[in-house]
């Protein structure tokens, strides 16, 4: 698995969110012609304090100018540098029901660096064909197309009954970061990195501090 290095070492988890925040907002940014930027503005963008967008840029070694600030493209190739595999990084999709399409339609050409190169389902009628620019596949076909594809990461959008043991076909076939979209926590071995996104408990904690906040 790739991780984020400095010449300290690998950047915290939080560290590694907020520089992806970064970049996220910088590109909205450069679209809307803007080609520098202070750490107030990008701080204001992100939500966060001034002191902490310098911190995380001194981190990754962005050279920005008191008079002009950052230049806003030289400072998405900077943070490029940081949360991308110069080589690219290849991604697989299990799953391909309504939110496993939507998945494939926003990443589609979105990130040249991280790409979703293959998807699978155990539904005949979505496989065999190509959905959003991916090939898609039969489960049966996994373990073959992860080696030959060279895919480190797995997003799992699968039934909660299912999770784990496609969790665990993934990791078998050599994949080593896992994003899982069901309702039920992964289990996986020392050299992986999983992420659960539980979309209903985030739906529930946000309509809790709605009903708190009238």
């Amino acid at each position: 698995m790739t991780t984020s290095m400095t010449a300290s070492g690998p950047l915290p988890y939080k560290t590694i969110g907020r520089l992806s925040q970064y970049r996220r907002l910088l590109g909205l940014r450069l679209a809307m012609g803007q080609r520098n930027v202070y750490s107030h503005e990008l701080a204001a963008f992100a939500g966060v304090t001034a002191a902490q967008v310098r911190r995380d840029l001194m981190i990754v070694g962005a050279k920005g100018s008191p008079t002009k600030g950052y230049d806003v493209h030289a400072l998405i190739e900077c943070l490029g540098g940081v949360l991308d595999d110069p080589a690219g990084q290849r991604a697989a999709l299990v799953g391909i029901g309504n939110l496993g399409r939507a998945l494939l339609t926003y990443f589609h050409g979105r990130r040249p660096k991280l790409s979703i190169v293959a998807a699978f389902d155990v539904d005949a009628a979505k496989t065999d064909r190509v959905i959003c620019g991916c090939r898609c596949y039969t489960m049966d076909k996994l373990a073959e197309v992860v080696v030959a594809e060279k895919i480190t990461v797995g997003i799992l959008t699968v039934p909660a009954s299912e999770a784990q043991h496609v969790a665990a076909e993934l990791e078998a076939a050599g994949v080593s970061g896992l994003l899982n979209f069901a309702p039920q926590p992964l289990r996986v071995g020392p050299h992986t990195y999983a992420e659960d996104l539980d979309m209903t408990m985030t739906l529930e904690r946000v309509a809790y501090f709605a009903r708190r906040n009238r």
